[in-house]
């Protein structure tokens, strides 16, 4: 693709140019790192918005509104004066002539590019079942995966067919992972908690919440320990929990799934043999995610190396190779964490991992300025949690003296006081703390909102030529 010579609009400075592509967590912090450099700064994110994703499942789930976990990205940096805010996407990245083309037909010089645009949904290879089981990773995505849920209950009460009904109000989840657990969790709660007497021809607690696993256990990064008290709160709440379950089929009756274990599955599922169906309306996914597309690109452009998941693989300063002025962070980079004589270790793709590279990434960049050499990166894991539902949550943290690990009420309050304090603005902090607490003591979602009966288009359905990727540790 030739890049355009128009240019969008920009200052007029010798100080040198940094653009930064995506403005989630690794990019957000990557801009805030360079406030009191003497640059000037593009950021460009195709939404307005930056984005809390750990809640995001909370929106889906009614639990909370979609302006409690985001934020205008101009709000963000209105008082950081070196920073100019451009709504668009970017398509391609000039390595060569030091552009990036936007899908207007804009181009953006830079000095410096820092690529943090994340990362989608996979469908390993089989993107036709995006339309039939999306996933989450925009507040389009959630709003989507919310209308599902609660027109499946509106449906319900007009259905007198039990086997349409049955069908109706069998949620599926696939994928075993913080978000998958999260999901089926908080759908069984629905159920149990916030919609029963709101209708008159069924029970919603008699609702079949399944959540499908392709390996041998939930939560696969965390200890053994964990993830079975994880699947005995989750039973606890009446989900059903499948493990060694492979999907091979989604279509909008359901979908097919082949167990390891045909006995379990089998039973499970009132067949006989090694594969069985699931008559569904609502399936979500939970289960892989790929790199951004601008990472095949950068592959296409410079001949780096990528991963199964499309992701980009880093210098150990987070730099590409061959391109010192070009940084990849977040999700888009396949990056290993480098700890004195320590063999490197991979860097997982979680928010704190996407928030310390930003950081790194940009220390780096004022180095290379400076005419220093820049520092390998060193990843600092704190640990992992995940929520089951309320009053449930298995937490494990990394300390000094060792790993530290709970479940229970106290992971639980653990788990909500650590991401009101992550939040983005105090505003988010106080509108997500009192929508939890509200909810906590009437068991209702005051967010569930229909806005729009009629179906909408997932990103992920929209690309059916995102390449296929290996799935998340531990996922389906």
């Amino acid at each position: 693709m030739s890049m355009s010579t128009t240019h969008a609009p920009s200052p007029v400075s010798a100080r040198p140019r940094i653009v930064i592509v995506g403005c989630g967590f690794g990019g957000l912090e990557a801009a805030r790192a360079l406030a009191d450099a003497d640059v000037d700064i593009t950021v460009v994110d195709r939404t307005n918005h930056h984005l809390f994703q750990p809640l995001l499942y909370q929106v889906a789930t009614a639990g909370l509104a979609s302006p409690a976990i985001s934020a205008p990205i101009r709000r963000l940096f209105r008082e950081q004066r070196n920073v100019t805010s451009l709504l668009g996407e970017v398509v391609d990245i000039d390595t060569q002539g030091q552009a990036v083309l936007l899908q207007t037909g804009e181009s953006l010089p830079y000095d410096h590019l820092v690529v943090a645009a994340g990362a989608t949904h996979s469908y390993f290879g089989r993107d036709e079942w995006a339309a039939h089981a999306p996933g989450i990773k925009t507040l389009a995505d959630a709003t989507e995966v919310r209308r599902r849920i609660l027109m499946a209950y509106e449906e319900a009460e007009r259905i007198h067919d039990p086997v349409q009904r049955e069908a109706l109000l069998t949620f599926v989840v696939i994928g075993g992972g913080p978000t998958g657990v999260e999901m089926a969790g908080t759908l069984a709660e629905i159920s149990r908690r916030t919609l029963p007497g709101e209708f008159r021809h069924f029970e919603p607690s008699h609702a079949h919440v399944l959540l499908l696993e392709g390996g041998s256990r939930v939560l696969q990064a965390m200890p053994p320990e964990l993830s079975r008290r994880a699947e005995e709160q989750l039973k606890a709440l009446g989900v059903d929990v499948r493990t060694g379950a492979k999907v091979t089929h989604i279509d909008e009756q359901g979908l097919e799934v082949e167990t390891a274990s045909p006995a379990e599955g089998a039973a499970a599922a009132g067949e006989a043999g090694a594969r069985y169906t699931i008559r569904s309306k609502t399936v979500i996914w939970a289960a892989g995610v790929a790199a951004s597309p601008l990472g095949r690109i950068l592959q296409r452009h410079t001949g780096c190396e990528t991963d199964r998941a499309g992701r980009v693989t880093v210098e150990a300063d987070l730099s590409l190779p061959g391109h010192p002025e070009v940084w990849v962070i977040g999700d888009l980079a396949a990056a290993r964490s480098h700890h004195g004589n320590e063999p490197p270790k991979p860097v997982p793709g979680v928010s704190p991992a996407a928030k310390q590279m930003g950081r790194h990434a940009a220390a780096n960049l004022r180095r290379r300025l400076q005419g220093q050499a820049t520092l390998p990166f060193h990843y600092r894991d704190y640990g992992n949690l995940a929520t089951i539902g309320r009053n449930s949550a298995v937490v494990d943290l990394t300390s000094p003296v060792g790993p530290i690990r709970f479940s229970g009420w106290t992971a639980w309050l653990f788990w909500l006081v650590a991401h009101i304090y992550f939040l983005i603005g105090f505003r988010n902090r106080l509108m997500v703390l009192f929508d939890w607490a509200s909810a906590y003591w009437s068991s209702q979602r005051y967010a569930r909102i229909i806005a729009n009966n009629e179906p909408h288009r997932s990103r992920a359905a929209r690309a059916p030529d995102q390449p296929p990727a290996a799935p998340p540790p531990g996922e389906a």
